[in-house]
């Protein structure tokens, strides 16, 4: 079965500015969670998967990137230098050490796994201990951005938190990323690599994953006929999430309410990416089973 999505990197400025901003467009965000190598972040979370919205805050932590050892922390900072957005794509993992093993043996990632803790603040104010295992993954042909498999080592009940999971504009998880790029087949191989699925063309076009956690890769044409506005999508990145909801009026109505500007195409509502640091935001009914 292919990996599923596990979350998003959404690298910002300016952390506590993001967080107002994306709280005007109805998420409800974890506490401020800081990490030893010099950033830190404040969570969407939904049931299982989550948006990490992440700042560099103590440039002078972040550790440099050397052969064999990728740094998380100069990767986002790097990125920063140029833009806010989307900068890390992060799949589900049981075992980060072993995926780290075979991207090595698939030659997508020669790195050592990445082991490192922090504290989360709890909803009732204490904090707990929770550790995690990251095994990167990186494509020549796919500069700037890059992906991961995350594995939490600790307790579930530590981290998913059902009070941190309610969300006024009714977001439910992320199902889809939309990623752009001159020729989506090129990526074929890297991506069926990364998340052990099979990949489907279409002229324009390449998805891997299952409906519900699947990545999208779109030439600037149907790019541009999916999401109309955005710049040129010739270069391989990150362009958009897709975010099933509970009840699409409900999202627009929440939406209106805190002054955000959307465009409505058929059943999705489009956020675009200069109101949320980036990354633009489609927002679709959750399907039925």
């Amino acid at each position: 079965m292919p990996r599923r999505l596990d979350h998003l990197v959404i690298c910002v400025r300016d952390l506590e500015q993001a967080a107002l901003d994306w709280q005007t467009l109805g998420f409800n965000l974890t506490p401020t969670g800081v990490h030893p190598f010099g950033t830190s972040n404040r969570l969407a979370q939904f049931a299982d998967n989550f948006l990490e919205l992440l700042a560099v805050t103590d440039d002078a932590l972040v550790p440099p990137a050397t052969p064999g050892h990728f740094s998380f922390a100069a990767h986002n900072r790097d990125f920063l230098a140029t833009a806010e957005g989307m900068s890390m794509l992060v799949l589900h993992s049981t075992d980060a050490h072993a995926d780290a093993a075979r991207f090595r043996a698939d030659r997508i990632g020669d790195y050592a796994p990445f082991d490192f803790g922090r504290d989360a603040v709890l909803p009732g104010g204490g904090t707990a201990r929770v550790a995690f295992s990251l095994a990167f993954a990186t494509d020549p042909a796919m500069p700037g951005i890059a992906f991961f498999t995350c594995q939490q080592r600790h307790p579930p009940e530590l981290f998913w938190k059902a009070q941190y999971q309610r969300h006024p504009n009714g977001a439910l998880r992320v199902v889809e990323v939309v990623m752009s790029a001159a020729e989506p087949a090129a990526h074929r191989n890297f991506l069926e690599r990364l998340t052990e699925g099979t990949a489907e063309l279409a002229p324009g076009r390449l998805t891997i994953g299952e409906r519900d956690n699947h990545i999208t890769l779109l030439d600037p044409s149907e790019l541009a006929r999916r999401l109309p506005g955005l710049a040129n999508g010739a270069s391989p990145r990150f362009c958009a999430a897709r975010l099933a909801v509970a009840d699409l009026d409900a999202t627009r109505r929440t939406l209106e309410h805190n002054g955000v500007g959307f465009a409505m195409t058929g059943a999705v509502l489009l956020v675009p990416p200069a109101t949320a640091h980036g990354l633009a935001l489609e927002f679709v009914e959750q399907e039925a089973n």
